[in-house]
């Protein structure tokens, strides 16, 4: 083995410029590889975490997946029921109290209750539609995502007592309102109430800077006709991952609609697996092209050599042992190239991690590109240039192995 490994070496170095020319070819690829693959995945973290701070992750409702099976379902094994219309029914979650006491009992994280409702907000003459939510500021600073982005006022200021209210800034905008201002809310039953504002909120996301407003949860009951109800769970657990199977076991046993913040932006998270795909195809195909710099190397070697392989046959070489020595010449170059490709993919990765540039959100934020650091992307690339490598030496190390050496001395081939 030490002396087959001796010949692959010195074949290898007999043509240095040509060897020279597909280590760089594959450590090109390997690196910018490498790069892409941080730089990617580092993109869909980015995403993804946002998408965890920012809203609950599992959210329950007092929606139904399916609706409640009718009598006539219950008598008779096969009835057919059309035109079916859901009562109006506005009373919430059935029995909030029992099940927060239920949650309290097991759930591995926070969570907080409230009550949604659609009105409009007027002041001097302007309108504006909302959703009012109404909460408890205690348990909402654990899960809410505006917390921390009041421009002016506070969150904490809505717990001061009397009718408070906060809203995003394009609301107040919108209204000509600002803080202190009193506000007249009015709730879909029709039934309007005086509040002041006491917080503006800027969160960069328009559809809550336009359309949310913030009252007590007590003042909610009261402005929504409502008493005692709450209509929306949102729970951040210690794990976000583990949501889908929370959100499972909430719905078993409440029997209300929970949606774990996986399934409500599932069509995302099937576009990134999609981007993946196309990611990691890219790759093999680089590392495809820089294995054909190998195949060439190793098949002219191959060529060149054909008389020293008949000696070597005629000495008691055999054929597999032909076989190995072409492919770690293969593999000598892939490992070669590999490793020039990890030194230069960490540097690529590097000067992506440096590049800063400025977002204008409300102010300016320097901030750098997205980038995940893992082991995993350098075992990938290297993983498709050495298989790449092994096939582009495999294959002239077949035509090597079959060829006669007495056709061969005698200058048949």
């Amino acid at each position: 083995m030490h002396l087959i490994l001796d010949i692959a070496v010195t074949h290898i170095l007999g043509r240095g410029r040509q060897t020279l020319v597909a280590v760089i070819g594959v450590s090109v690829g390997v690196g910018f590889s490498i790069a892409m693959a941080a730089l990617m995945q580092g993109g869909q973290d980015d995403f993804v975490e946002q998408l965890i701070d920012t809203m609950p992750h599992v959210q329950v409702t007092d929606e139904r997946r399916a609706p409640k099976r009718q009598p006539a379902e219950e008598l008779f094994a096969a009835a057919e029921i059309s035109g079916l219309r859901p009562a109006d029914d506005r009373r919430g979650i059935i029995n909030p109290t029992a099940a927060t006491a239920w949650l309290d009992a097991w759930l591995p994280g926070r969570y907080s209750a409230s009550l949604r409702t659609q009105g409009v907000v007027r002041y001097a003459g302007r309108e504006a539609g909302a959703s009012i939510v109404g909460v408890d500021p205690g348990t909402e600073r654990a899960v809410s995502p505006i917390v921390e982005d009041f421009t002016e006022g506070s969150f904490a200021a809505l717990a001061s007592g009397g009718n408070n209210i906060v809203m995003g800034d394009r609301m107040a905008e919108k209204l000509g309102a600002g803080i202190g201002d009193t506000v007249a809310a009015v709730s879909s039953t029709g039934l309007m109430r005086p509040f002041r504002i006491v917080g503006l909120f800027h969160t960069g996301t328009t559809a809550r800077d336009e359309g949310e407003a913030y009252i007590l949860l007590k003042n909610a009951q009261i402005l929504s006709e409502r008493a005692n109800a709450i209509n929306d769970i949102r729970i951040k657990l210690g794990d976000p991952y583990a949501s889908p199977g929370v959100a499972r076991r909430i719905e078993a046993e409440l029997g209300y609609k929970a949606v774990a913040w996986q399934e409500a932006n599932e069509g995302i998270m099937e576009a990134f697996v999609i981007r993946n795909v196309i990611m990691y195809t890219v790759v093999a195909a680089i590392m495809l092209v820089a294995g054909f710099g190998i195949f060439n190397i190793v098949s002219t070697i191959t060529h060149e050599k054909a008389r020293d392989i008949a000696i070597m046959k005629s000495l008691g070489f055999s054929r597999s042992d032909m076989q190995r020595m072409f492919v770690i010449e293969g593999l000598a170059i892939g490992a070669a190239g590999s490793a020039a490709g990890w030194a230069l993919g960490f540097a690529l990765t590097m000067a992506l991690a440096s590049v800063r540039f400025e977002l204008d959100a409300g102010g300016q934020e320097i901030t750098n590109l997205p980038i995940a650091w893992s082991t995993l992307h350098y075992v990938i690339a290297s993983g498709f240039a050495l298989g790449s490598s092994a096939v582009a030496g495999y294959l002239p190390a077949r035509r090597a192995a079959r060829l006669n050496p007495v056709d061969i001395i005698r200058g048949a081939s």
